[in-house]
């Protein structure tokens, strides 16, 4: 066994003798890289961040919940009846929920998964913590079954009802959400 002396003192030491030591930064929490949360945040949401604030897989710089946006709607198309033996083409497809201004969910989630782990696993991994919390939830969310079938997309979305949450990969993220960054 060896005994720390002033010669051995560096073979015990998990860095390598190269490192000063007195240069090394200190560990910051990785909490304190998340932006902050909305004021007014659901208490569901306020505890899945804190849930996925400790995840491994996400880039805590990304990880953002807003408030949806209310959008304004582009002018009706004009009505056109349908043509032709079956009927198709027209332009009155029926009433909608789409006709609704505003958005389908109240709020918004946004996890990014870290670059290079997507294909990996991360994103299910995430969707699994997700369905976790949203489930231990005190009332629980009835949330719709978790399909088994897996696209290599990039994306994942789960549905709470008043909420939505997007876990994607930084592709995705800029290809479809680049002016939420």
């Amino acid at each position: 066994m060896l005994r720390p002396t002033r010669f051995n003192v560096r073979a015990l030491s998990s860095t390598p003798w190269f490192v000063d030591h007195n240069s090394l930064p200190s560990p910051t929490p990785l909490v304190s890289r998340a932006p902050p949360l909305p004021q007014d945040a659901p208490k569901i949401l306020c505890d899945l961040h804190s849930q996925l604030a400790q995840s491994p897989h996400l880039e805590l710089s990304k990880l953002q919940i807003t408030r949806a946006l209310s959008r304004e709607m582009g002018p009706p198309l004009p009505l056109r009846a349908a043509h032709g033996k079956r009927k198709r083409g027209g332009t009155f497809a029926g009433e909608s929920a789409f006709d609704i201004a505003g958005s389908l969910w109240n709020w918004t989630v946004f996890a990014e998964v870290k670059e290079g782990t997507e294909k990996k696993g991360a994103i299910e991994s995430v969707v699994r913590q997700v369905r976790k919390s949203l489930l231990a939830a005190q009332p629980p969310l009835p949330l719709a079954p978790n399909s088994k079938r897996r696209m290599q997309n990039g994306w994942a979305m789960i549905d709470g009802g008043d909420f939505a949450v997007h876990v994607l990969s930084k592709s995705v993220r800029e290809k479809y959400f680049n002016s939420d960054n």
